[in-house]
């Protein structure tokens, strides 16, 4: 009765018809015409056995905005789309729409948008580079103390980075908060090759110029350059190997630090050929004739640092066997102290909002958890800070993350210009939601929430899985830094079970799927057909009116027809009975599973699930056989990238040592180079300690990048000493290792204070903002 159909083409004359049979229904007039039944002259209409009328589909969910009712549209983006450009188009085509919507209807895209997190951190990174970039000329003007040599050293961060941008759009990477991550980590670093370049283009050119036969400046640009290009190129490499086992990270860990780890290499891979182009040439065109050329004095910062390094290099020289225990000491000490320090995933972030979800008893009505949920929404709005509101109460079967009605999402935006500082205004929300009863509540921020899950419980008897999830729960919650505690919602809830009676069926030749198709449409509903109305279309859903749906013994009579003829009463051939069973059954790898999951704040991760597992360690020794525990989220995934890293740092390691022996020719000479690495970490881990850092993915990201600082000082280092004995001759003696540490303090300390200390402003302001809304 709701169809349309072609009657193929009509002749008339000299022109063709084609026929159209028009059928489909327009309206519910329409509808409840339809015949149903034909039965001698009086036919029966849909009209005469049901309601026919226009209704909204079955409510599963709800939502609001700052404690009025609205309707929340989530926007996903797909893979690779520029989060940033789609956010903004979207906004502009919603701006569009205003115009022609109602005047009570108001949209609002602004209440939570990835782009504001983005922005803030991009921001702040371009920010930290501006200030590390000017305290790298800081640091180079007081070492050089002229601008031309500060102005050829300075060319490699410019050039490096317009090189790194054409590199990512011929790779067709975007910009982003990790991107310049990497280029922040490496600003101090990508002029390292063109200051050793020109430093040591610098000093030999006052060389020549105090030479009873100078020789040509071409000449000695071309020597100075080439005396060090081995050590450039070969500490570049090492550099790069370091950061290998960033590309072989996996899960949200490899998805932040690969970017990161791109942007690095490939703008230290940069410095590295402008330091062999640009940096001779344009020291070639402004050192010799310079008159700062003529002054063959250092200034009084590098005759301090020289004295100092001199008088230090003699009392090791002395004194080698303290020195050399007090540094193994020290390592020992920082080694154990690593092992000892508190372990994160990542260091806190802040997104500038954060996400309450509310959860109440499975079986809560719609009605019941929207009023609910409101009520959290008024308190919310109590506490000082807080901008908007925007709540989801349930999600659709069809929504990635389907949810009951029981569960709302609250996204809960900060307002910058109430000074208050995250920490503060979390802790008072979780302060003011305990006080709602009959509610678990979790606050956490809603990227970290994409990211954190809790321990998994596996086993095959569901009231097992929930009793002892209730007891690990209880054993948890005293646990200093748990916090937000709860246990998955899985629990029987009431139900009305219609059982099929075997012998009843057979009786009656009727089938199963018959009897519950039949049970489906009456009680759910079932779409039959569609109804066009212009663009739109609209299903038409067959039921029971309501009032025959929630009777139960109107269901008891619900008459089923039968295959020869005939009804019976559908209790006839099923016991319909109140019971209870599973709200929900999940499984993960085929085992079911139930989550407890929690938060954790003044505490590190590391410390809380040590702390966890052993108060859990009495309750799972009483499981039987084929029931176990896994800790996942971000413990999982700080315990997998840890492990991938230590590994593949030992890779990076032998590759290093592979290096430094194609180098020098000497297995000892190579074996010194990475000797300074682990003391080198002594004041990484001093730093970590004094800060009150707990080891985290990023900061063993930090180690890395150390590794490459430090062993490019010890390339140089060790390279001069050879190039002393070899092309100047000297031997190896303590006066010849005074001497090449005393030439070679410049270029070591300047590389090594601009690295660390381009990095100075990505910290503060780091440590300034991340608990500002």
């Amino acid at each position: 009765s709701n169809s349309n159909a072609t009657g193929g083409y009509l002749n008339q004359g000299g022109n063709e018809l084609l026929v159209r049979a028009l059928g489909r229904i327009q309206g519910v007039g329409d509808l409840e015409s339809v015949v149903v039944k034909s039965s001698g002259d009086r036919p029966v209409v849909l009209s005469q056995v049901a309601r026919v009328a226009e209704a909204p589909q079955v409510k599963r969910g709800d939502s609001a905005v700052n404690g009025l009712p609205a309707v929340i549209l989530v926007i996903s983006k797909q893979p690779g789309a520029d989060t940033r450009r789609l956010t903004d188009d979207v906004t502009a085509a919603l701006a569009g729409l205003r115009s022609s919507l109602p005047a009570d209807v108001r949209l609002d895209p602004a209440l939570y948008q990835q782009k504001t997190f983005i922005d803030l951190s991009i921001r702040n990174v371009v920010e930290a580079l501006r200030d590390g970039g000017i305290l790298v000329v800081v640091i180079l003007f007081l070492f050089l103390l002229n601008v031309r040599t500060t102005f050829i050293t300075l060319t490699a961060i410019p050039l490096s980075i317009a090189i790194t941008g054409l590199v990512f759009q011929w790779l067709g990477m975007s910009i982003n908060t990790m991107t310049l991550g990497g280029l922040a980590v490496a600003i101090g670093e990508l002029v390292d090759d063109a200051i050793v370049d020109v430093e040591n283009i610098f000093r030999r050119l006052r060389e020549n110029a105090r030479a009873p036969q100078p020789k040509p400046a071409l000449r000695v640009v071309y020597e100075a350059s080439s005396e060090v290009r081995n050590s450039i190129v070969f500490s570049t490499i090492l550099v790069v190997l370091v950061f290998v086992p960033l590309f072989a990270l996996g899960g949200m860990e490899g998805r932040l630090f690969t970017p990161l780890g791109t942007a690095y290499i490939v703008s230290i891979l940069a410095s590295l050929v402008v330091s062999l182009t640009v940096t001779p040439v344009l020291a070639f065109w402004l050192l010799p004739r310079a008159r700062f050329m003529a002054h063959d004095q250092d200034g009084l910062l590098l005759r301090v640092l020289k004295t100092l390094a001199g008088w230090a290099i003699r009392l090791s020289i002395r004194h080698p066997a303290p020195i050399l225990t007090a540094v193994a000491v020290a390592v020992g000490a920082s080694i154990a102290v690593v092992m000892g320090l508190g372990r994160d995933f990542l260091p806190p972030f802040n997104e500038g909002c954060v996400q309450v979800n509310v959860v109440l008893p499975p079986g809560t009505s719609l009605d019941t958890s929207n009023a609910i949920a409101a009520m959290v929404d008024e308190r919310i709005g109590t506490v000082r800070g807080v901008a908007t509101i925007s709540r989801r109460t349930g999600r659709a079967e069809l929504d990635e993350h389907a949810e009951g009605v029981n569960t709302s999402e609250i996204i809960v935006s900060f307002a910058p210009a109430a000074g208050r500082a995250r920490e503060d205004v979390l802790a008072e929300l979780r302060e003011t939601l305990a006080e709602v009863p009959g509610v678990v509540v979790a606050v956490e921020q809603p990227l970290a929430h994409l990211i954190s899950h809790g321990i998994k419980l596996y086993g095959d008897d569901l009231g097992l899985l929930r009793r002892t999830a209730e007891r690990m729960q209880a054993a948890m919650a005293d646990v200093r830094g748990v916090k937000d505690l709860m246990v998955e919602q899985q629990a029987e809830i009431p139900q009305l079970q219609i059982r099929l009676r075997r012998d009843k069926l057979m009786h009656y030749g009727l089938a199963a799927d018959a009897v519950n198709e039949f049970v489906e449409t009456a009680l759910n509903g079932r779409t039959v057909s569609e109804i066009v109305e212009g663009e739109r279309k609209f299903d038409l859903v067959v039921r029971l009116d309501e009032p025959y749906r929630v009777d139960i013994d109107t269901l008891r009579r619900l008459p089923i027809n039968l295959p020869a003829g005939g009804r019976v009463p559908l209790e006839t051939v099923a016991e319909i009975t109140r019971g209870s069973g599973p709200n929900t059954i999940n499984r993960e790898n085929v085992r079911r599973r139930i989550v407890i999951q929690c938060n954790t704040a003044g505490r590190d991760l590391g410390g809380v699930v040590t702390d966890i597992q052993a108060r859990l360690a009495p309750l799972l020794a009483e499981l039987p056989t084929g029931y176990f525990v896994e800790y996942g989220g971000q413990f999982e995934s700080q315990q997998q990238a840890t492990r991938m890293i230590g590994l593949l740092s030992l890779v990076s390691l032998a590759g290093m040592f592979l290096a430094l022996s194609t180098l020098f020719r000497s297995t000892n000479l190579a074996l010194q180079v990475l000797a300074a690495l682990p003391m080198a970490a002594i004041g990484s881990v001093a730093a970590l300690v004094l800060t009150r850092q707990s080891l985290t993915v990023a900061s063993m990201v930090g180690f890395i990048s150390l590794s490459g600082i430090a062993s490019r000082n010890g390339i140089l280092l060790i390279a001069h000493y050879l190039h002393l004995v070899q092309h100047e001759g000297e031997s190896f003696t303590p006066a010849m290792i005074e001497r090449a540490g005393k030439e070679r303090v410049a270029p070591m300390l300047m590389t090594a204070l601009t690295a660390g200390i381009a990095l100075v402003p990505l910290v503060t302001r780091r440590s300034s903002t991340r608990s500002r809304p």
